[in-house]
């Protein structure tokens, strides 16, 4: 199939999304909303959030998350290491303040540590690397949706006495923005679950839009409160070494634990890319609403982490394609009864595309 015209290349290190909200941090730096215009991004931000979790009801399977329950090893593995293993190395990243990282960005970073796993681009690198995409579809599933409630409650605990805190309203805020039309979705899905599958490509622009809305509001936010003069370049390339060594120790944790486990070849694939991976489009939502003006400081370690981890990422699935077994060689078998190589994602016969935002 011929590459469309405007479509970025494939070796290409950054997405067209991560451009466009590079592009909206740029115009928030430049153009700042103020006064009335700030409480008008603020309610636009705050009502696209909650439409945005009531979307993620709305389209989650719960005949699919339930089905997923059989892999129960691999999905209590995927939550450790994104609820568990996560917030013990952002924990111990405190050792690093104020020598290495300041009291705000390390903030970002342990907020980062909390946030749920991603979902579309797990299921493209798993996909690509033939590892069991059933598996990775449940467990990036499962993760969005514990995190929805568990990683306010690991804030309210872990943020005490970091950056602003949680109160008790924010989390009151967490469940009326957030948990509520996720519920709502969720009720309502027998109704409208066929009419946002039909219209997927339609709502995934909603997906980014909001969350474009959401990186505008809260990066004009730190402007109008000059934030940003506590970060200089040489801070933020620390910054980037930071995230760069987080990220290599959670995929050598996640692919070698997952061995020491007894996990299959294929299980371990969708292990290490969704237990190492964390949702900017959870996360961004959820800071706007915990750190309020102090949010665009607090979310820029998660924006520059997900960069990273789509590089990266990208590459281990190459080679682990590259190594996957001959066409017709018998795969490893995995060790909890689950299927052993999935087959990889295509769309008009070419591997679904990584990069997704979640």
């Amino acid at each position: 199939m011929r590459r469309p015209a405007l479509a970025l290349p494939s070796w290409l290190p950054v997405d067209g999304y991560i451009l466009a909200l590079l592009a909206t941090v740029g115009l928030a730096a430049l153009l700042p909303a103020t006064g009335s215009a700030a409480t008008v991004a603020d309610g636009a931000a705050t009502g696209a959030v909650s439409f945005l979790f009531f979307l993620y009801g709305a389209r989650l399977s719960t005949a699919e998350a339930m089905a997923g329950l059989r892999h129960w090893r691999l999905h209590l593995t995927v939550l450790a290491c994104t609820f568990v293993l996560f917030p013990l190395l952002g924990l111990a990243a405190r050792g690093l303040v104020p020598y290495v990282l300041p009291g705000g960005l390390y903030t970002g970073v342990l907020f980062l540590c909390l946030v749920p796993s991603t979902i579309q681009s797990s299921i493209a690198f798993t996909s690509i690397a033939r590892g069991n995409v059933a598996a990775a579809i449940c467990a990036g599933s499962f993760s969005s949706l514990v995190g929805i409630v568990v990683t306010p409650l690991l804030a309210a605990l872990v943020l005490d006495g970091e950056g602003p805190g949680v109160s008790g309203g924010a989390l009151v805020s967490i469940v009326c923005q957030l948990l509520l039309p996720f519920l709502a979705g969720q009720v309502l899905r027998r109704w409208i679950g066929g009419f946002l599958t039909r219209h997927k490509k339609v709502l995934g622009l909603v997906d980014r839009g909001s969350i474009l809305l959401v990186v505008y509001s809260a990066f004009s936010a730190g402007v109008v409160a000059g934030i940003w003069h506590q970060v200089s370049p040489v801070r933020l390339l620390v910054l980037l070494g930071v995230l760069a060594l987080l990220l290599a120790v959670m995929l050598v944790l996640t692919w070698y634990g997952s061995r020491k486990l007894g996990f299959g070849r294929a299980d371990r694939i969708a292990i290490t890319f969704a237990g190492s991976k964390k949702s900017l489009a959870a996360g961004l939502p959820m800071a706007s609403v915990l750190f309020g003006a102090q949010a665009g400081l607090a979310v820029l370690p998660l924006m520059l982490f997900h960069q990273l981890q789509l590089m990266v990422c990208a590459v281990l699935a190459k080679r682990f394609a590259a190594r996957a077994e001959p066409e017709g060689a018998e795969p490893d078998a995995p060790e909890d009864g689950g299927p052993a190589d999935a087959p990889a994602a295509t769309r008009d016969g070419e591997p679904v595309a990584a990069g997704e935002s979640r």
